[in-house]
């Protein structure tokens, strides 16, 4: 197998492995359990606190051959798929290059279809504070009224730059920085893992 950075082999897969934001993995976790999925999600925080990798967990979670589960079973097909950025029902946008009303209108023509494969069809937009004010209206409507089968769950850095219209219709998680206590933690389980002193 080619080399892969510490940072990618690290990366969480599962809730538990996010560090330091069990207030955000416990109330996604519950609400799994609990059937009660939101359509829409707001991960906000500074960079590096596991917004992206809370996304791509939420969305195995959710279309999990085992599932919805809790946590996603990192075994089955769709799990893997999700992992390697290939499933058909899973899309990662980065908006910052994906900003314009074009590009959001593409998005609202697939959001009609049906899952292939999975239960939900789910968009995960990064770095959505970048999208334009026009792309943003363009999108409301679908997000005040979205198909039951499709999820978003958008990532930012800067929430404030969104329209109070779009985070009106999000349930919002707040990422904390992490302490000096919880990386040092972490970092002496993935030296130890590694054989590093």
């Amino acid at each position: 197998m080619s080399y892969q950075a510490i940072a990618r082999k690290w990366r969480p897969q599962r809730f538990e492995d996010i560090a330091g934001q069990t207030h955000i993995t416990r109330t996604v976790q519950n609400a799994i359990r609990l059937d009660r999925i939101h359509h829409a999600y707001l991960f906000c925080g500074a960079r590096g606190v596991g917004k992206t990798s809370a996304a791509r967990i939420l969305a195995k979670a959710l279309n999990c051959d085992n599932g919805p589960a809790e946590n996603p079973c990192n075994e089955c097909v769709s799990c893997q798929e999700v992992t390697r950025g290939g499933h058909p029902d899973v899309t990662e946008i980065d908006g910052a290059s994906n900003n314009r009303v074009d590009d959001v209108r593409d998005l609202i023509e697939t959001v009609r279809y049906m899952p292939t494969k999975g239960r939900y069809r789910i968009y995960v937009i990064d770095e959505v504070h970048m999208v334009t004010t026009a792309a943003f209206n363009a999108l409301l409507k679908t997000l005040e009224e979205p198909p039951a089968h499709v999820v978003f769950i958008f990532a930012t850095t800067d929430p404030q730059k969104l329209p109070d219209t779009v985070v009106s219709r999000c349930q919002r998680f707040d990422f904390k920085m992490l302490p000096a206590r919880i990386i040092h933690e972490r970092m002496r389980h993935i030296c130890d893992s590694e054989g590093v002193d």
